[in-house]
């Protein structure tokens, strides 16, 4: 069996040395017959049980024990010699597996277990990956962002050690990085980083199904003792009797005092038409005046490219934005301007189609190898392709001065509004959506969540960049893409080249994922240093997406494809925020958690992890000292969303201070102006900015 278990998780002999000596026994005292049986230890991983014995080891037969000298002086008959070396050779098995289980964790999980980890330090770590909350005298309960738990789930049992515990919980609850779906933890590894800052949840880190239940700590019978409301964050001491009830309604943190944080409120896609014309200026103006009587700081715009440069190269039209600006500009709003240099429709939440220019759409016809490309040969006019960054195939210039004079228009044509400080960020289009990232989960070609997407480095001009990497390292057979990649759709278990010990992380996987990002890495580094040329003296920014599927998996697959080689044991976050570092840009990140609240069954489906998603990026961030921006990936209208967001804005556990730059809300519409809707949006952007807000109950 421990040939089996090293070929499923994989070891060396150092760790099996290491933890050879451990001693993992537990024993249960027995009141009724007043004896003591070695109790079985029992490891579960994900559906994977080891014992330490059978039942035939756990209950010796009585001719066959030791005889040893007892106070009354009797003996009892020795056990064989031969006996005895069986015992031995059992435990030493025993400890084998163990020490192979606990470096597998370690190894593939990031588990952080100490050297001579016992049964304890396992059974805890694994109920925190579950998201329980564990006390330093073992009492264990699940945690208030879990919501309602059945009673039996609930129950918390006080092991033998006094600073460890173990914890029982629901089906429901599943381990991080092993679904009910698989056969054991070894299918689905985790890839969440160590070290990285996460703070205790909040008083009010409930779904809206779930804050009118209880989850409760109960005795050793199994039956609450003492009712003990948990409003704050943490408790300090608790015994095993004592039991811990949620209230229905939770005190709201008050944030009266704090920093301010600027709130703006993206305008809608289509409000400048192709014919750059204000669309419905009326109607706009009544809604700005609105949305500025409950003190916000400004809205978001997109400058399209296919717009302002629609027909001919370097022939800007900004009519439309000068009016609009206008508006804004005499309601003493703000404004953060966005450089789309990407195409609107066919994504979530696209209700207009605005394509790239027309002359670029003409140039795309001759050569479709200016668009990204996936391995079917598909093409994808979202957006250029980062292989023609310094290729002269648009006219006669590259990618890249194709968006360094698009903005140094801009800026020479709204000059006034910079000197007056009116527009406050600038934040530039790096890929689809605008964000840094490839298109690897097209809807148009059929993608559709949890699919881990494809890689798009098959135009002509990516496949030649590869090329050169591959003859630089020596491998000219490396100059081509993974071919057992799966498809859009594909799980990661279903593929050979990121499966758990899949090709990603072999040699030539390697290799390839390192070019892929790099390649990403230096678009943006190159378009934002322009950026700043053309803006200088404003701050500019970037935006990252929140891939979360499969972030519980070794490989993180759908992050993979996008360009983030953040698979287990690295950090695909940290290059990027070096690059925004050295161009002195912020980090805008789409805040993925509001819409993910009431998705419990996805999030499992897809071994995804928003949470871990975010600290990591925040994380990356703050270890380079730059500001960080938000904005909500789809529309949040309620009172546990706007919760969730003021706790990553304004976390009460950093003992920095640190807070985001801004917060900007997805998007202004009819909904958002009901009147529920709207009083829930105001209080929330009092809160954003350090005001008072009497209503505080949930």
């Amino acid at each position: 069996m421990a040939t089996d278990m090293q070929k499923l998780i994989g070891t060396s002999e150092e760790d099996d040395d290491e933890e050879m000596d451990m001693d993992v026994k537990e024993e249960d005292d027995d009141e009724e017959n007043g004896e003591k049986h070695a109790a079985p230890v029992m490891v579960g991983v994900g559906g994977m049980v080891t014992g330490s014995s059978n039942n035939q080891f756990q209950h010796h037969n009585q001719q066959t024990q030791d005889q040893v000298g007892t106070p009354g002086g009797g003996t009892r008959r020795c056990r064989p010699l031969e006996e005895k070396e069986r015992t031995k050779l059992r435990e030493r098995h025993r400890r084998a597996i163990t020490a192979r289980i606990l470096a597998g964790l370690r190894r593939h999980g990031n588990y952080n277990l100490r050297v001579r980890a016992d049964i304890n330090d396992v059974i805890a770590a694994l109920a925190r990956e579950a998201g329980w909350v564990v006390l330093p005298d073992g009492t264990t309960f699940p945690s208030r962002s879990q919501g309602s738990r059945p009673v039996g789930g609930a129950a918390a049992v006080v092991t033998s050690s006094p600073s460890q515990m173990v914890s029982q919980h629901s089906p429901s609850a599943s381990v991080r990085g092993v679904a009910s779906g698989y056969q054991s933890s070894v299918e689905y590894n985790t890839g969440r980083m160590k070290g990285v800052y996460i703070p205790s949840s909040s008083p009010y880190d409930l779904s809206s199904s779930a804050r009118s239940h209880t989850s409760s700590l109960v005795g050793d019978a199994g039956e609450p003792i003492e009712n003990h409301p948990l409003i704050g964050g943490s408790i300090n001491s608790i015994d095993d009797k004592q039991i811990v009830d949620l209230p229905s309604k939770l005190l709201e943190r008050n944030f009266a005092g704090t920093t301010r944080v600027p709130v703006y409120v993206m305008l809608p896609l289509g409000v400048i038409n192709m014919k750059c014309e204000l669309v419905d200026p009326d109607d706009l103006l009544k809604e700005l005046r609105v949305l500025k009587s409950i003190n916000i700081d400004g809205v978001v715009v997109d400058c399209w490219w296919g717009i302002v440069e629609a027909h001919s190269p370097r022939e800007y039209n900004w009519s439309g934005y000068k009016r609009l600006f206008q508006m804004v500009r005499e309601l003493k709003l703000k404004l953060q301007v966005v450089m789309s240099f990407h195409e609107c429709g066919g994504n979530v939440g696209d209700d207009v189609c605005i394509p790239l220019p027309h002359w670029v759409a003409e140039i795309g016809r001759s050569n479709p190898d200016i668009f990204f490309t996936d391995k079917e040969g598909r093409r994808n006019p979202e957006c250029l392709s980062w292989g023609i960054d310094k290729e002269r195939v648009l006219r006669g210039r590259t990618a890249i001065e194709v968006y360094f004079d698009y903005m140094r228009s801009f800026r020479v044509e709204f000059n006034e509004f910079f000197e007056d400080g009116i527009i406050s960020i600038i934040e530039v289009g790096l890929g689809p959506c605008g964000e840094l990232r490839y298109p690897s989960f097209p809807v148009k070609h059929g993608w559709r969540y949890p699919g881990i997407g494809e890689f798009q480095c098959y135009d002509r001009y990516l496949l030649r960049s590869l090329k050169r990497a591959a003859e630089a390292r020596g491998h000219s057979l490396w100059a081509r893409g993974p071919d057992n990649a799966g498809s859009y759709n594909s799980r990661p278990h279903e593929t050979g080249f990121f499966c758990d010990g899949g090709d990603y992380d072999g040699y030539y996987g390697r290799f390839f994922l390192k070019w892929y990002s790099q390649v990403l890495v230096d678009h943006g580094d190159r378009v934002l240093h322009l950026a700043k040329l053309a803006f200088e003296g404003t701050c500019i920014a970037a935006k990252l997406p929140s891939i979360h599927w499969w972030y519980k998996t070794s490989s993180h697959a759908a992050e993979l494809t996008a360009g983030f080689y953040n698979s287990c044991n690295r950090d695909g976050y940290a290059a990027i925020a070096a690059m925004l570092k050295k161009r002195g840009a912020a980090l805008n990140f789409t805040f993925p958690l509001v819409q993910m609240l009431d998705r419990h069954e996805d999030l499992l489906e897809a071994l995804a992890d928003p949470e871990g998603l975010v600290w990591q990026v925040l994380n990356a961030a703050w270890d380079v000292c730059i500001p960080v921006a938000s904005e909500n990936a789809l529309p949040c209208l309620d009172r546990v969303g706007y919760n969730k967001i003021l706790d990553y804005g304004k976390s009460t556990n950093d003992l920095d201070g640190r807070h985001f730059l801004s917060f900007t809300y997805l998007r202004l519409s009819p909904l958002l102006m009901e009147q529920q809707n709207f009083v829930e949006f105001e209080g929330f952007v009092k809160r954003m900015h350090g005001e008072a807000v009497h209503d505080l109950q949930a």
